[in-house]
């Protein structure tokens, strides 16, 4: 493997993007075989060079890894966690792998793993228009006026959501697809039109589906959908 620079290192080791992996460098959280690397344009030989971030091994894996994951509700989209119960719990494979976004604690459904580090950050990028489709179950009938606000925006925060799309599939139940990913979005959108969700599942990302995939199971993206969400990736501007 050639030389390459240190941000962009750390970055296809899953570690950070490339500028939080800058910053890391700027406060000396880097080492490079044990000494401190505190200087930007610093490169590695990634197949001789040992490189830590923050005491910890940052190894870029000869292997790349894309998986599924239907989460149940009650784990955490997190690699570790002291109290909680995490993805990592369920896919136990010796590979570092992190989660391509997230899912709050109650909610259940897709979410991707990856450990290819160019990839998870430009697919979280909230520059870039990647769908993800949701369906969502709440305590009363929604009205169609408030399906078509969800549609034009609701302010959160004094921020006003992207447009999306929704389609009803019973009188409390319906899907909505977002280009965006705010914490507990959809959620808080519900909170503001007078609504409680009972149930929030995401069944697609860009153009992975969850399909048939039981609830606690993962498996391994086909050939054609990794080619599909690399496509995807490198076509973003």
């Amino acid at each position: 493997m050639p030389l390459m620079r240190l941000q962009k290192y750390l970055s296809q080791a899953g570690i950070c993007s490339r500028r939080e992996a800058e910053k890391g460098i700027l406060n000396g959280f880097v080492k490079i075989n044990g000494a401190v690397v505190s200087e930007l344009g610093v490169k590695v030989e990634p197949d001789m060079d040992k490189v830590e971030y923050k005491g910890k091994p940052a190894v870029i894996s000869k292997r790349m890894l894309y998986i599924a994951l239907n989460k149940p509700a009650g784990y955490l989209s997190a690699c570790k966690d002291k109290r909680d119960k995490t993805i990592l719990d369920i896919i136990k494979i010796k590979e570092r792998i992190y989660p391509i976004g997230r899912l709050d604690k109650d909610s259940c459904g897709l979410i991707l793993l990856t450990n290819d580090g160019s990839i998870h950050h430009r697919l979280l990028h909230p520059s870039f228009d990647h769908e993800k489709e949701y369906e969502v179950t709440v305590e009363k009938p929604i009205v169609d006026s408030d399906l078509l606000k969800m549609e034009k925006g609701i302010v959160i925060d004094g921020v006003k959501t992207r447009e999306a799309r929704t389609e009803r599939i019973s009188a409390n139940f319906f899907s909505i697809i977002l280009k965006e990913g705010r914490k507990r979005q959809i959620r808080r959108m519900m909170e503001a039109l007078g609504y409680r969700v009972i149930k929030l599942k995401r069944i697609r990302f860009t153009n992975v589906l969850l399909n048939g995939l039981k609830e606690g199971g993962w498996r391994y993206l086909s050939k054609k959908e990794v080619e599909n969400l690399l496509k995807i990736s490198l076509s973003d501007k």
